[in-house]
């Protein structure tokens, strides 16, 4: 199985590249055959997992670590990787349901439970795509972050 993994065709030495929460699947099963990685029964996660070579996955604590390049993007020169890096975790994380449940039209209401940091993503994603977004929080105080700095509606 690892050697599977070994020839990188995409990217060279130096390429700007970021990777998400997997580092690694089977890429062979009915999930990963039908871009559902995460659900891979063989899934490597980016950190907390042992790849196929035995090493540990530790994440953004890594010096360097092992990423089949199926799991990796290209980032252009033109993004600062200190703003593009959440866009690989919390980003991901929100930006994929949005799509899968067809919440990417303009003119819907989306609401969003949770100010923190997979809230401020939502918020900003659900605004790009043209949605009215209402935020709902236990915290009063997030109110004017939701609505005068991220642009929620309500």
């Amino acid at each position: 199985m690892y050697n599977n993994f070994i020839k990188v065709q995409n990217f060279k030495a130096g390429d700007r590249v970021g990777v998400g929460c997997m580092v690694g699947s089977c890429r062979s099963c009915e999930n990963c055959l039908n871009d559902l990685e995460n659900y891979c029964p063989d899934m490597k996660g980016t950190y907390g997992s042992t790849y196929y070579d035995g090493t540990k996955t530790l994440g953004g604590y890594s010096d360097i670590f092992v990423v089949d390049e199926h799991f990796v993007i290209r980032i252009p020169d033109n993004m600062p990787l200190d703003l593009t890096a959440p866009l690989l975790c919390a980003g991901i994380t929100v930006y994929s349901p949005l799509k899968y449940f067809r919440l990417d039209k303009p003119g819907l209401h989306v609401g969003v439970v949770g100010l923190g940091g997979l809230g401020h993503m939502a918020v900003k994603f659900a605004k790009a795509f043209g949605a009215k977004v209402t935020v709902i929080s236990t915290s009063i105080g997030k109110k004017d972050e939701a609505i005068t700095r991220l642009g929620a509606d309500s």
